[in-house]
């Protein structure tokens, strides 16, 4: 296509990226480095340092970082499984994981609430066959269990594509040399599948340390992230500038999934 025409094709995205990335990012910058008066300063980033907040964002990556291992530890046999059957079922195995992306995250959250509350499906469910009800509701395994069921298609997706790309002779040469599934699986299958788990790994985590809808309605407020507390700044307590000090913090996360993710996810031209 010619240069002239191509240029003409890209404008639109171009500019949705103007008005809807670059410039809201440079306003979270603005207001990160400047106070109430406009005037320079670097005590809304600061701030990150205090109790509080540095509570809330250590708890935040340990909540992201349990997430994503449970992810991948559920998406890597799975995608496995998918890549080994015959690729109509594969197909219609994979759409069933995605459905759920098609509702809107705060209904999925919600209805996660009414299933894990103290009367809820699962209680009910339990108090029937005569058992223990579970009690995990406005606490961390119901945040994490959130996390995991919102985040899940996000690992899932990238793995898929990377396990169904390997090509099987590969494996089958493997087996022919007499090597094992162990063999086979640490030396061939997860090698060639690392750009699909990086870029799994990059878009569960980033997303997870940022929430703060889930924590809010499965934890019931009572359990603070980082998101959380950008929220309040900017809702509650109408301080944008303290909000986008600690947002500005959050960026190096991203900009740090992004360097790692321009490094190893890197798909064999075939």
């Amino acid at each position: 296509m010619n240069n002239k025409y191509t240029r003409y094709v890209a404008a639109p995205y171009l500019i949705w990226s103007v008005g809807f990335i670059i410039i809201p990012l440079c306003l979270v910058l603005y207001y990160a480095f400047t106070n109430a008066d406009g005037a320079f300063t670097i005590d809304n980033v600061a701030d990150i340092i205090s109790y509080v907040n540095i509570k809330a964002l250590l708890l935040s990556v340990a909540f992201s970082l349990a997430s994503t291992l449970l992810c991948l530890l559920i998406a890597y046999p799975l995608a496995v499984v998918l890549s080994s059957v015959i690729s109509t079922n594969s197909s219609i195995l994979s759409l069933l994981f995605i459905l759920p992306m098609w509702m809107n995250s705060l209904l999925r959250t919600y209805a996660w609430q009414n299933i894990l509350e103290r009367k809820g499906v699962i209680n009910g469910f339990l108090t029937a066959l005569n058992l223990p009800p579970l009690y995990i509701i406005n606490k961390p395994p119901a945040i994490l269990l959130g996390m995991v069921y919102d985040f899940l298609p996000f690992m899932i997706l990238p793995v898929y594509n990377s396990v169904s790309r390997i090509d099987k002779d590969l494996i089958n040469a493997a087996r022919d040399l007499g090597a094992g599934y162990r063999d086979i699986f640490f030396r061939v299958i997860w090698p060639l599948s690392l750009p699909g788990v990086i870029s799994g790994i990059t878009m569960v985590f980033v997303p997870s340390l940022t929430t703060f809808v889930i924590s809010d309605i499965l934890g019931g407020g009572k359990i603070l992230l980082i998101g959380n507390v950008i929220e309040q700044l900017f809702t509650q307590d109408s301080d944008w500038n303290a909000g986008a000090g600690l947002s500005a913090v959050l960026m190096i996360f991203i900009v740090i999934s992004m360097v790692i993710t321009s490094k190893y996810d890197k798909e064999d031209i075939r």
